[in-house]
Formats: C-alpha cells, structure tokens, sequence
C-alpha cells in the first residue's frame, strides 16, 4: 500500500482532452501567457522608440551593437548547454547533468552581468534613465523585464542544481522538472532573439 501510495504521488496523470502531462500543458499555457505578454511590450516599443521628447536622446543612438552581441550569443549558447543537461539525464549521467545545468546558469548569470553593465553605462554616460522619454521608458521595461525572467530562469537551474547536488540525482517523475525549466529557458532565449533583432537591430534614430 505504502509502494501504490507513492507511486500515486509521483504519478501526474495526463490531460484527458490532450493526452499531455499536466505539469507540461500548464507550462506551454504559461508560456502562451507570456508570449502575448511580450507581444504588447514590443509593440508598446515600437511605437515609442522615436518619441524622444526635448533632449533628443533616442536608445537606438546609443546602443553598443558588437557587445549586445557577445552578450547575445551567450544567452544562446546556454539553450545548447541546456540541451546537453536534458540529454544527460536521459542517460541517466547525474554528473553531467549537473555539470551542463551550473554551464546554463552561468552563462544566464554572464548575460544579466552585460545587461547591468549596458544599463549602467546608458544612465551614468549618457544620462538616459526611465523618467527620460518615452522612448527609453519602453526600452528599459521591455529589456528589463526579460532580464528578470533571465535572472528567474537562473534560480530555478541553480535550484535544480542543488537539489541534484543534496539528493545525489533528479528525477522526472517529481519536484522541478528539467524539462520544464527546460521549455521555460528555451522561451527566454526565443524571445530574446525576437528583441535583439527588433529592439537592436532594426531600430534607427530618426535623422
């Protein structure tokens, strides 16, 4: 009875309309959430990125390309090595596996560390702040709310590294699931590729 009883609890019966676990189809409609929810933010951005008020002071003159850039790659980097942690456990390599989790973490932590340093560097040198303009009031919402889903995204893969660490291996069957922190990443990293391109790339100051 004990065994059935466990099993019971570990066990997270399918939706019955989809057939998908219950966890994951609450994950993807969080997820829907979200992406809706940045939707608005980037449209909010477009129309705002001219609107720049008396100082003349627009984001897009100002953004450093090359290093937004490094800082880019490595956030993308880090959907590889959470591949990688998914895979290991699939294996059942526990070492691995948290080996490729502290990576993700990492390389989560290096991105947030260029996006203080990029803030930082607008509002002592340039003097550009969220009270500034328009203009820089979307810029700093939008980038800075998907930095705070990065900086989410870092404490729980530190968190499943931990409990890797303390219970000496992760399982799928309960607790934080890998895949799911996994699919939660994944949408991180998309989404910043959707802002990187519109927010950095195709944005000019008017002339």
């Amino acid at each position: 009875m004990a065994d059935l009883a466990h099993d019971t609890a570990d066990h997270h019966p399918p939706h019955e309309s989809t057939g998908i676990d219950n966890r994951k189809l609450g994950m993807w409609v969080f997820l829907s959430s979200e992406f809706l929810f940045f939707g608005a933010l980037i449209t909010n951005y477009l129309l705002y990125s001219n609107r720049a008020g008396y100082d003349g002071i627009y984001p897009a003159a100002i953004y450093d390309i090359p290093f937004t850039s490094v800082s880019s790659f490595v956030l993308l980097m880090s959907s590889l090595t959470m591949v990688l942690a998914h895979n290991a456990l699939s294996r059942g390599d526990q070492n691995g596996t948290r080996t490729w989790l502290f990576a993700t973490a990492a390389l989560g932590a290096v991105f947030l560390g260029g996006q203080v340093f990029e803030f930082t560097e607008f509002i002592v040198e340039y003097g550009m702040t969220m009270q500034t303009n328009p203009a820089a009031s979307a810029f700093y919402l939008l980038t800075g709310f998907h930095g705070v889903h990065v900086a989410i995204g870092v404490i729980m893969l530190l968190s499943l590294w931990g409990i890797s660490r303390r219970q000496g291996e992760l399982s799928e069957k309960h607790g934080m699931n890998l895949e799911l922190v996994g699919l939660y990443w994944h949408f991180v990293d998309i989404i910043w590729i959707v802002i990187f391109t519109v927010v950095y790339l195709l944005s000019y100051p008017p002339t």
